[in-house]
């Protein structure tokens, strides 16, 4: 069923931050991208962010990241909303051409990382400044959005960039990895009446956040079960008392995100038969394979179709 695309409730739902699959040349393996893409779409999640940090986007080619995103979004084909980003350049001109490029792939919503604004170190006054000399540049033709990518370093948005991006109708999407409640309402008050949306990252504050009005959710962990993501945003007011549940299901599982990210998230989907293989160009696969990090997934998934059933049940 294709998803409701009005722009209140676009940007809404359950993201998942993909991953990308390598052979054992460490090449792309499309074949498994298309199972993946699948996989998501059949869970019910309700958009994809494609060429993120999930995605080793920093260990990508341009011309890699902008074929992967656009078979993603052929294969997509319009049954969800898609956004990406391949935000990985350094200098302004360098980074106009590779955003511009990557508009043209078809994707809804086009992603800016937050840490390329500035280096680390530098003020947010430098970041604001880049990331309005950045957005006349780029295309009107596609929504914008930032993402608070962790590496090479986290930079958190101020509230002036917040409201500045707000403000200027061109931003639809924030991918908050603040993992704090306060920053998290504070932003929603400051884009109010607006069209930007909140996406939290974090398994730990989520359904506190959805509570407070934020409007979505993208993080890694819905490479593992998403369809327990995507019940709790559908279900999380009808049934409160199952969703605290499953909510702190969520919460806890999410800690397996520390066990070699993202090896062990394509050691689950090699399990279930999506990926031929563990490939990563962002880190060896050796320490988790010669680890309890097997172990712990398979646990954790266990438990999880445990939860899900009882949830299905309700």
């Amino acid at each position: 069923m294709t998803r409701p695309a009005r722009d209140e409730e676009k940007y809404t739902g359950i993201w998942p931050v993909m991953l990308t699959p390598f052979d054992e040349r460490g090449e792309i393996d499309w074949v498994s991208l298309e199972k993946l893409v699948e996989w998501y779409l059949a869970a019910g999640v309700h958009g994809l962010f494609a060429d993120c940090q999930s995605s080793e986007m920093f260990f990508l080619s341009d011309k890699e990241s902008r074929e992967l995103v656009g078979r993603i979004v052929a294969q997509v084909d319009g049954r969800v909303p898609v956004v990406a980003s391949g935000h990985t350049a350094s200098g302004l001109s360098q980074q106009v051409e590779q955003l511009g490029a990557m508009a043209q792939t078809g994707i809804d919503g086009l992603i800016l990382i937050s840490n390329r604004l500035a280096l680390q170190g530098e003020s947010d006054e430098k970041t604001l400044a880049t990331l309005q000399q950045l957005t006349q540049q780029l295309p009107a033709t596609v929504d914008l959005g930032i993402y608070e990518c962790p590496w090479p370093y986290k930079r958190l948005l101020s509230d002036d960039i917040v409201q500045w991006c707000a403000a200027s109708d061109r931003y639809s999407f924030i991918k908050d990895t603040s993992c704090h409640l306060p920053t998290m309402e504070r932003r929603l008050a400051l884009t109010q009446g607006t069209r930007l949306h909140l996406a939290n990252a974090n398994s730990q504050t989520l359904l506190a956040s959805w509570m407070a009005g934020c409007h979505a959710y993208s993080g890694v962990m819905a490479n593992f079960h998403p369809q327990l993501y995507v019940w709790l945003f559908e279900n999380w007011r009808s049934q409160p008392q199952q969703a605290r549940r499953v909510a702190d299901y969520l919460a806890t599982a999410a800690m397996i995100e520390s066990l070699d990210y993202p090896a062990c998230a394509k050691y689950w989907q090699r399990k279930l038969g999506n990926f031929t293989t563990m490939q990563c160009r962002v880190r060896g696969i050796g320490a988790f394979n010669d680890s309890f990090f097997p172990a712990a997934v398979d646990s954790m998934a266990r438990l999880g179709d445990e939860i899900r059933l009882q949830a299905l049940r309700q």
